[in-house]
């Protein structure tokens, strides 16, 4: 791939069309994990628990424009944000992106292929419940080395 092509590598997240922001998502499914944050340290810990709109084998959101009204905290992220949310995985693109870094071979991006996250075993496919389902969300941090 020619490095005109790779936009991600040529334009600030700001300077991005909203189509070009939405095409970073690769689709693991992570942000949409329930996290918990310690007050003391700030230390991020996963769970194997998924918002409700999640679709756990496509890992996309079921309502993706009407996420906020159905689910309040949903964190929508926009370009201005993507710095504080150290949240935010380290094979996140937009996370990648903001630190100057390329993307991973893995992403649709890159690939072209919208299935290379799940193979590359990346995307929570088969591997998270939903919230409808979970109870103390204590109970399902998780600590997977490929997020």
């Amino acid at each position: 791939m020619s490095e005109q092509a790779k936009f991600w590598a040529q334009k600030k997240l700001a300077e991005m069309t909203r189509e070009e922001w939405e095409s970073l998502c690769d689709g693991c499914g992570l942000c949409c994990l329930h996290k918990l944050e310690d007050q003391d340290t700030n230390e991020v810990s996963y769970t194997n628990v998924a918002c409700r709109l999640l679709d756990t084998m496509n890992c996309r959101c079921q309502n993706y424009p009407a996420r906020k009204k159905l689910v309040p905290d949903c964190v929508v992220l926009t370009p201005d944000q993507v710095k504080e949310f150290h949240w935010l995985p380290e094979s996140c693109a937009y996370r990648l992106v903001s630190e100057g870094k390329d993307l991973f071979p893995w992403h649709p991006l890159i690939s072209r292929d919208s299935e290379s996250v799940h193979r590359a075993g990346i995307s929570v496919q088969g591997r998270v419940i939903s919230e409808r389902d979970a109870g103390d969300l204590e109970d399902h941090i998780i600590d997977w080395k490929d997020r």
